[in-house]
């Protein structure tokens, strides 16, 4: 908590701010596994976010992943889902299949992370493959 001081109206009001979220409109509990050539990371997940998020909010160790931050300009978070999860899904608009067609170790289960956002159907645990080969398609 930071302490604060106004003047209002010749008195001193003290204020106390926090940069705690107090309210969330995201529950847990979904269980992440990203496979990977190196291994498996399980982290946890919220309803809501994408798997980008998952992996930023956890610091997964995938070197280069989500390098637009989201923005739908690279393929760095291209995942390939488990068929059961990738047909629950909506289907990619035309922006998020113009970055696939340029990723590597492209699979008819491919999706970008960024636009994978999780859901109660998830829970209690979702898999998803990470390729080894990451090109960032914004240096092409």
């Amino acid at each position: 908590m930071f302490p604060a001081r106004q003047l209002v109206g010749g008195l001193m009001r003290i204020f106390h701010t926090s940069s705690k979220r107090l309210l969330s409109n995201k529950s847990a509990g979904v269980s992440v596994c990203f496979k990977t050539s190196e291994g498996d990371y399980e982290v946890p997940g919220n309803i809501g976010d994408s798997l980008l998020d998952v992996v930023i909010n956890n610091d997964v160790p995938l070197d280069g992943f989500g390098a637009c931050e989201g923005t739908l300009a690279c393929c760095t978070c291209h995942v390939i889902l488990k068929k059961s999860h990738f047909d629950r899904l909506a289907k990619p608009e035309d922006e998020e299949l113009d970055m696939l067609d340029l990723a590597p170790d492209l699979d008819d289960l491919s999706r970008l992370g960024c636009q994978v956002i999780l859901s109660k159907e998830d829970k209690p645990r979702l898999t998803v493959t990470v390729p080894s080969t990451v090109r960032d398609a914004r240096t092409l």
